[in-house]
């Protein structure tokens, strides 16, 4: 069996990783072509271009990037078609993936085609699912609220968990280490500065980011902050950082970032994947995101829901403080943290938030990758 699979973001490439890998345990004979990032890769998938030409998100970060994209949509769709595979699999990243598989379903109509993460259409434009079912088969959920929306729109769905539950965690010895090799006493704050994977990201939340934990050091001169970041935008981290008035200590390696989660009290995030890794951990967080302002007008009027924090989503509570577009600012951001800091009230709505969800998104059973992967199979008739 041969499948080309497609990852466009840092997020996209950690599903696929732990789809390949169930899939190579239920089926050994699997071949893996298309486009993805390390972990992709390290499941024996060679890319055929960087995954990260494709990190780019909102109207005025794609525009730019516009003609790139078109011939990188082209060559993925000529790819496919030149050999048809049993199967596309696209992963996230919408925008690219859906074009790819329109282009490739007009020269091969009868193409497999299976989409892993479900449109938020409970959020905004509904209309995108009956667009995707045009030329998207199967869907695999990552929520257990999504597969009545993907059906209704005529495509077979199932909820499958999500990776993150089944994500190696950092015990408390490795986090004591992590603190004791950055000098960073037991009763020091360690605040997680995660301002997004994708370098437009990283370039707009990264000053207020820093600004925020600023004026947070001001109320806590013992604090202390760790930037885990990804390889695709980590030269740019460690530049950008480098200018900051206290350097924070920037990390990149797996175990690392696993012990920076274990070891940190809370965290500032940007709105996305990383919400879901924080309540794994049970870091205490406050969610804050921006995009460029034509970006921002149109998402703004189309959104269906008043939080956009995955944990809030799926735990039904508002436990998470957010801070989107305009309300994106250092000041109100670091009253939260400072919150966090003092008010063990508000840690324990969260610490109950987040263990929810955990248990919604499948923790404690069995393998989400290894569920996608069944899904996938028994789709394909593999079962």
């Amino acid at each position: 069996m041969r499948l080309f699979v497609i990852a466009g973001e840092a997020s996209g490439d950690k599903l696929g990783a732990a789809l390949m890998a169930g899939i190579k345990q239920l089926a050994p004979a699997v071949t893996f072509e298309g486009i993805g990032g390390p972990l992709m890769e390290a499941e024996g998938l060679s890319s055929r271009f960087p995954m990260e030409d494709l990190s780019v998100m909102g109207l005025m970060e794609v525009l730019p990037k516009y003609r790139h994209l078109k011939r990188r949509i082209a060559e993925t769709a000529e790819a496919i078609c030149a050999n048809p595979p049993d199967a596309v699999i696209t992963i996230d990243s919408p925008d690219f993936c859906l074009r790819v598989l329109r282009a490739a379903r007009a020269v091969r109509p009868d193409l497999r085609t299976i989409h892993y993460v479900a449109p938020s259409v409970w959020a905004w434009r509904p209309g995108r699912a009956a667009k995707m079912a045009e030329v998207v088969d199967h869907v695999l959920a990552l929520l257990p609220f999504e597969p009545p929306y993907m059906e209704a729109a005529g495509m077979t769905c199932d909820f499958v968990g999500h990776p993150v539950v089944a994500e190696p965690r950092a015990s408390a010895l490795e986090a004591e280490a992590f603190r004791e090799t950055h000098m960073i006493g037991p009763d020091q704050p360690l605040v997680l500065c995660l301002p997004g994977s994708r370098a437009g990201e990283v370039k707009r939340l990264g000053p207020r980011f820093d600004e925020a934990l600023m004026r947070l050091r001001d109320r806590e001169p013992g604090l202390r902050v760790v930037l885990p970041t990804v390889r695709g935008v980590a030269p740019m981290v460690r530049e950008m950082t480098a200018r900051w008035p206290v350097a924070p200590i920037v990390v990149e390696e797996t175990a690392d970032k696993r012990a920076a989660f274990a070891a940190a009290d809370l965290a500032l995030a940007a709105s996305g994947t990383v919400s879901l890794e924080l309540a794994a951990s049970r870091t205490p967080m406050v969610i804050a995101y921006d995009m460029a302002w034509l970006s921002r007008l149109i998402i703004g009027r189309l959104l269906k829901v008043d939080t956009v924090t995955l944990v809030n989503l799926v735990s039904e509570t508002r436990a998470i403080p957010e801070f989107l577009g305009a309300r994106c600012e250092p000041g109100p951001i670091a009253a939260a943290l400072f919150d966090l800091i003092e008010n063990p009230e508000s840690r324990a709505a969260q610490h109950a938030a987040m263990a929810l969800t955990m248990e919604r998104l499948g923790e404690g059973g069995e393998d989400p990758g290894l569920r996608a992967a069944r899904s996938v199979l028994a789709h394909l008739g593999r079962a």
